[in-house]
């Protein structure tokens, strides 16, 4: 296929498509003749993979390469190359500053008690976890982590899902492309879902029989409060909470369609 026609397919312009070959994020394709290239099925790939990696991962080039230098390591096995992958989207994410020894260990106990044995314990998703249990400490909410297991169970659930999914392609490339599609949006996907739940949630615990007023009416009530008036109760602040989730979840939908 000629340039534009891989540009259609990739949804990647032209332009940025030489770019990468020039970086080299892309192999050249193949000279057929006078200013005239063809490109294969492997190219789609790749870019989609770059793509994935670029606009979804929000990644540095240096760091695009360096993922993919891994890639094409055939000394990694599957598992190894999308901890690589795993590592990169999250580093970002990774505390500044070490954590307090004790919330250290608190995050390494929540993580034994799963029997989560694979993940080494100064790892920086286990840091960023005891970063986020100091937190909760300094603002005096420490008590959410007594539900840290729950927290935990979930994770696992939706993790055996995201293995699952990867488990139906075939392709090198297009497993870790999913990979990284799948686990930016997929938190997204379930921060959305997340916030829906929690507005039924909220309405079965928080809604008494002597509210008149239907949740609709409460909210659009808040616009003119007066200061000093009291705020409508957590049944109403999750169903805002839940239109922001509701765009997102729809946004979402139409990204994972396109980068697919």
């Amino acid at each position: 296929m000629r340039i534009g026609e891989l540009s259609t397919r990739t949804g990647v312009p032209v332009a940025t498509i030489k770019y990468y070959v020039r970086e080299g994020l892309v192999a050249g394709g193949e000279r057929t003749g006078h200013n005239q290239v063809s490109y294969g099925e492997e190219h789609v790939r790749r870019l989609r993979l770059v793509r994935a990696l670029v606009e979804t991962g929000a990644l540095p080039i240096a760091k695009v390469r360096e993922v993919l230098s891994e890639v094409e390591d055939p000394r990694r096995d599957l598992d190894s190359t999308l901890g690589v992958a795993s590592r990169a989207l999250f580093s970002h994410r990774a505390p500044a500053e070490e954590p307090e020894d004790a919330d250290l260990e608190t995050a390494r106990a929540i993580v034994r008690r799963q029997g989560w044995n694979r993940i080494p314990s100064d790892h920086d998703f286990v840091r960023t976890l005891a970063d986020v249990i100091g937190r909760l400490r300094l603002l005096n909410v420490s008590d959410l982590v007594e539900y840290e297991d729950r927290y935990a169970l979930a994770a696992e659930q939706v993790a055996e899902a995201d293995i699952r999914l990867l488990g139906r392609r075939e392709d090198r490339e297009e497993i870790l492309e999913t990979m990284i599609v799948g686990t930016v949006l997929g938190d997204a996907l379930f921060t959305a879902l997340r916030r829906i739940a929690q507005v039924e949630i909220s309405g079965r615990e928080f809604k008494g029989p002597e509210e008149h007023r239907t949740e609709r009416e409460e909210c659009l009530s808040t616009r003119d409060l007066d200061v000093g008036q009291s705020a409508p109760g957590p049944a109403c602040f999750y169903a805002q909470m839940a239109m922001s989730a509701l765009v997102g979840f729809a946004t979402v939908q139409v990204d994972w369609a396109v980068l697919r």
